[in-house]
């Protein structure tokens, strides 16, 4: 018998600690956990393919350095590389068949459109990866219950300097608690022509060169009382309206120096 008081004492005092453990967890903490699984050192140092609504996107990372470029029109018509890269934003047109493509000027005044809209996709591609940038802030809610999984509740939000025409948005991401991944976000935007919140939920996940992808349902709320941070407990009771669906095809992943 004290045996078996000693043995269930030693069994009580360690699950205190594995409770204070997660406690104790940062908001920085579950983010480099969640980068770390889904792949964030081969992302570092990759080159990711993929098309995105007719248009093909390509990310090169290494060592620092990256170019993010999305490709949209033809040959018919002319074909568009966007691209962002450590530098700047370039604009560049031509056609595949002759290989000539000529840098073209951008108006001051849309630049930070369209760097917004090439970095948008990509950013989105390889989530939570980009959670660590200068610009980011990030603060732990507490932990929310979806779908009868535990989930750690993040909010980030950006830097006027550094943060990109979208400062001023807010993000909200559901880290599952045992395997660090993400499986919904939500975010509020601000923009010319609206603003509003979205909420979404992942599928699809596959890895591929051991970088984690999915795929998002994408949901709205018709209530304007709820808020960005009770859009969670929304989805959970089924109150939220499905919109459409993020989905990345033909994805190619080449690892850089691995």
């Amino acid at each position: 018998m004290k045996y078996f008081r000693l043995l269930l004492c030693g069994l009580l005092i360690l699950s205190c600690k594995q409770e204070q453990q997660v406690i104790t967890l940062t908001a920085m903490d579950i983010v480099n956990k969640s980068i770390a699984i889904s792949g964030g050192k081969q992302i570092s140092n990759s080159a990711i393919d993929f098309t995105f609504r007719d248009k093909a996107y390509i990310a090169t990372r290494e060592q620092g350095k990256f170019s993010l470029m999305r490709l949209s029109g033809d040959d018919s018509t002319g074909i568009i590389i966007d691209e962002l890269n450590n530098v700047g934003f370039t604009r560049r047109i031509g056609a595949h068949k002759n290989g000539k493509f000529e840098t073209v000027h951008v108006a001051d005044s849309m630049i930070p459109k369209y760097s917004a809209s090439v970095n948008s996709v990509h950013y989105f591609s390889v989530l939570p990866y980009g959670l660590n940038d200068e610009a980011v802030n990030k603060s732990l809610l507490g932990e929310e219950q979806i779908k009868g999984k535990t989930y750690y509740k993040v909010k980030v939000t950006f830097d006027k300097e550094g943060g990109g025409e979208d400062f001023e948005d807010v993000f909200i991401y559901w880290i599952d608690n045992i395997t660090f991944k993400v499986d919904y976000l939500a975010y509020s935007y601000n923009e010319e022509d609206g603003k509003g919140m979205r909420f979404r939920e992942a599928f699809n996940e596959r890895y591929i060169e051991g970088i984690r992808f999915v795929d998002y349902n994408n949901y709205n709320s018709q209530d304007s009382l709820v808020t960005l941070s009770e859009l969670g407990k929304s989805f959970n009771n089924d109150q939220l309206q499905q919109l459409s669906k993020i989905e990345l095809e033909a994805i190619t992943v080449d690892l850089i120096n691995f």
